[in-house]
């Protein structure tokens, strides 16, 4: 079995031994001037490097370690569409117009996902069929009604309540109490996605730096730069995609986000039988609890789950047995299956759990705070924010005009109140 440590060139999970075009990229070595710079070698970076390299842009892209080391390289693969939060709650945010924009742009978000793969021939392991999942009768119930109202109220056919007995059908987990199926949504291998996706902005024209971390942000002669560790870089536009590993880089925009540590684990193959049997139609799961479990199967029939808890700023010691328990609540049945691969990583969040896009003087633009819809919509991100760039703002300003709130306590506050309600919301998982 292998566990990730925060040293390593990329955690040593299952997404790094079964990764495609694995490419060392240069470190930054000297000062270079480009059209726009970009910070951060995840989902949102690569894709905004590669969406402006097509538009005919000067990129040079820096990330501080490899491309997809970060939560792009180590999350739970679901594509799902929408925003995090449900229309029915995001039109009391934003209203019923702005929200059905939004809505419509999360669905474009995952169409984007499945286009690139096609177009770009990304190998990713793309599958479709994204199950929610209630511990609740009363979940159970809200998801249902959710489906119905995505179906009655905003045309999306995909969708479709599940009773308990047809979830019980297909995932054999007795826990659940009925919840929804969507046959557009699916899951895919991230890491491999990323590394295509970056490929791909290579053969665009796009100029990749690994091992250059952005130390600080500079001003010259009113462009934005980056200094790094052996040189900088100069740019008309400066984009930060850092989400999670932001750190101190820009503090006008880190209270917007809170870094949270993730685990998975992956078993040994089960092979086609038995995984058909813990999941019959072979979509990915995701229950209702607060510290959610989520879980789907690999290419070559591994349990990928995603689940446990830590309120440390370090990994736990035993990330498998701590994320092995979670899998033998809804799986008592796999207690004779070994863990292969186990690792953790950062995402980050929002308070209201929507995406925090926006400018800083005019020529410096962010995008994060993805809340666990990341892998569909930084995608997005990256194109609109190359319509900004372009002059054609107005689907970037319908994310940065999203209300966004700031988590209280400053920095060295804010992780122990996210402590305290994490802790809150965990035991009501458990009532």
């Amino acid at each position: 079995m292998s566990t990730v440590t925060k040293t390593d060139p990329y955690p040593p999970s299952y997404y790094l031994a079964s990764a495609k075009e694995l490419r060392e990229a240069p470190a930054l070595q000297g000062d270079v001037t480009c059209d726009v710079c970009v910070v951060g070698g995840g989902f949102t970076g690569v894709a905004s490097a590669l969406e402006l390299a097509e538009r005919g842009y000067k990129v040079v892209l820096l990330e501080a370690q490899r491309i997809g080391w970060g939560a792009s390289g180590r999350n739970g693969g679901q594509l799902s569409g929408g925003q995090r939060v449900e229309p029915e709650a995001l039109e009391k945010i934003v209203g019923k117009e702005r929200a059905r924009l939004l809505w419509d742009l999360g669905e474009e978000s995952k169409n984007l996902v499945k286009q690139r793969v096609a177009r770009h021939g990304i190998d990713c392991d793309l599958k479709p069929g994204v199950i929610h999942a209630g511990i609740k009768p009363s979940h159970a119930k809200e998801m249902q009604d959710h489906a119905r109202s995505l179906r009655d109220g905003y045309g999306y056919q995909h969708v479709r309540p599940l009773s308990r007995e047809e979830l019980r059908a297909v995932v054999a987990c007795d826990s659940y109490h009925g919840g929804a199926l969507d046959t557009d949504a699916g899951h895919l291998h991230p890491l491999n996605y990323v590394l295509g996706l970056a490929k791909a902005a290579r053969e665009a024209g796009a100029v990749i730096h690994e091992l250059s971390p952005a130390l600080e942000i500079t001003q010259r002669n009113g462009k934005p730069g980056v200094r790094s560790t052996a040189g900088s870089v100069t740019a008309d536009f400066l984009v930060l995609a850092c989400n999670g590993h932001l750190g101190g880089l820009e503090p006008r925009i880190a209270s917007t986000i809170m870094p949270i540590n993730n685990f998975v684990i992956a078993t040994e193959p089960l092979g086609e039988a038995r995984a058909r049997e813990i999941i019959a139609n072979d979509a990915a799961v995701a229950d209702s609890k607060y510290v959610i479990d989520y879980y789907r199967f690999s290419a070559d029939h591994r349990l990928l789950f995603g689940g446990g808890e830590s309120y440390r700023l370090n990994y736990p010691a035993d990330i498998a047995g701590l994320v092995r328990k979670c899998m033998l609540r809804v799986f008592p049945q796999l207690g004779d299956v070994a863990i292969d691969y186990a690792w953790g990583g950062k995402v980050a969040i929002t308070m209201n759990r929507l995406p925090a896009f926006g400018r800083l003087d005019g020529n410096i633009l962010y995008a994060q705070g993805f809340s666990g819809q990341g892998v569909a919509l930084t995608s997005l991100a990256g194109k609109v924010i190359a319509e900004a760039v372009a002059g054609q703002a107005e689907r970037f300003d319908v994310f940065s005009e999203i209300p966004t709130p700031r988590f209280p306590g400053g920095p060295l506050l804010r992780w122990p109140s996210l402590v305290l309600g994490m802790l809150y919301y965990s035991l009501l998982d458990r009532l």
